[in-house]
């Protein structure tokens, strides 16, 4: 296991909405520790520090809070509107040789088979629901589609686990397919109807002879 950075969390004697402002303007960041039968408790951790431990997607943290080191769990981040900066972490205590249900990110690598054929690939599952040592959480699942061709799926059950590590997601869900773009049909404008509204039906043109024509083709007949 990578050697974890220890995060400082200091326990918050204020709760509530004024309280968590104020935080957040000195950059830490509200959290709360629960689990293992223990009485919740209300910290406060370094922005940066919890930041940058997220963007290296570690699940598994070090928190050390009155002298005492607990392994956590992210379970929960929550942002602000903008989806920018964490405004609440929810951390669950956790036991190294516990297994633990967590989701996993799907990432796909490759080109499909299919794209020489037009086909489109589309990624329909972002993650699966995995069952593993808290100490063995992947940071993403990742798979290849370089052998897909139009019309074929790649399935939950399909993907590679690690080691020890067991699929909660249905094997039959679709994570991806390579289906066939749909050809634009040209579409042909209407002839424009007149005023009237009805369709103008064509003019049929006939030229008529003129009575004194016909009496006098009568006389030479």
């Amino acid at each position: 296991m990578v050697e974890q950075v220890v995060l400082q969390a200091e326990r918050r004697g204020q709760t509530g909405t004024r309280a968590a402002r104020r935080l957040r303007a000195a950059a830490r960041v509200p959290a709360i520790i629960y689990g293992h039968g223990e009485e919740p408790v209300p910290v406060a951790v370094n922005y940066h520090d919890l930041a940058l431990e997220l963007q290296r997607h570690h699940r598994l943290l070090a928190v050390e809070l009155e002298g005492r080191v607990e392994q956590v769990l992210v379970k929960d981040v929550q942002y602000d509107h903008l989806y920018a900066k964490i405004v609440h972490v929810d951390l669950t205590r956790v036991s190294l040789d516990e297994r633990v249900k967590v989701s996993v990110r799907v990432e796909l690598k490759g080109v499909p088979a299919g794209a020489t054929e037009g086909g489109v690939l589309e990624q329909v599952l972002a993650a699966v629901e995995l069952e593993c040592l808290v100490t063995s959480i992947p940071e993403s699942i990742r798979a290849a589609v370089t052998h897909l061709q139009v019309g074929d799926m790649l399935t939950a059950g399909q993907l590679e686990l690690p080691a020890g590590a067991e699929l909660l997601t249905a094997p039959e869900t679709p994570v991806a397919l390579v289906s066939k773009m749909a050809e634009e049909e040209e579409v042909v404008a209407p002839a424009a109807a007149p005023v009237g509204g009805e369709a103008a039906e064509p003019e049929v043109i006939k030229k008529e002879r003129a009575a004194g024509e016909e009496e006098g083709e009568a006389e030479k007949a």
